[in-house]
């Protein structure tokens, strides 16, 4: 997983549920702004709108960032409008939902559980180059903080702007980062 870090995602065409109507979402729809691709098992489930609910409480921020967060499930579209229809927190996101029915995402995300037509909760921020700058990966019962992924962001943004800085445990923007020494290098 470590060969993650820095990879560039994969060329893709996908469909997605967007602010009531149907859209095309491809690799050149998220290159040249930061980036979420947010994984999740399945519409229609528990921790799912707990967690996506979350996200578009905290939406706003994101896109203070400059960065866009794609949802993406197994589901379909249109799947996606009808759980939309049914729940009120789905139906205040704004963000696009992304289908990935037949799971090509998820599998270069390598979050797919193939046997059950589902992806694990998979996080992963890239850069407006399409690079991966940080991933995690939860099992399927385990929820996500929109807040931390945010500090997350603005970390990874932190950092490539600045290159010879790094960010501490809990930074936020506006704190402290630190400047490696070259005595310092090789324990980062």
């Amino acid at each position: 997983m470590a060969g993650y870090i820095g990879k560039e995602i994969t060329d893709f065409t996908v469909q997605a549920y967007h602010k009531g109507s149907f859209e095309t979402v491809t690799k050149e729809s998220v290159l040249g702004h930061w980036s979420v691709f947010f994984f999740y098992p399945a519409d229609f489930t528990f921790v799912c709108p707990t967690e996506l609910g979350d996200l578009a409480d905290f939406y706003e921020d994101f896109k203070e960032t400059g960065c866009e967060i794609y949802s993406v499930s197994e589901d379909t579209h249109f799947v996606h409008k009808a759980w939309a229809d049914a729940s009120e927190t789905i139906r205040k996101i704004e963000y696009p939902m992304l289908a990935d029915p037949a799971g090509r995402l998820a599998s270069f995300f390598d979050v797919l559980v193939e046997e059950e037509g589902q992806a694990l909760r998979g996080t992963f921020i890239v850069n407006p180059e399409g690079k991966i700058k940080a991933y995690e990966i939860h099992d399927m019962g385990i929820g996500r903080n929109a807040e931390e992924l945010l500090r997350k962001v603005q970390a990874a943004q932190y950092v490539e702007e600045h290159g010879d800085q790094v960010c501490p445990a809990k930074w936020k923007p506006g704190e402290e980062t630190l400047t490696p020494s070259l005595d310092l290098v090789g324990l980062l």
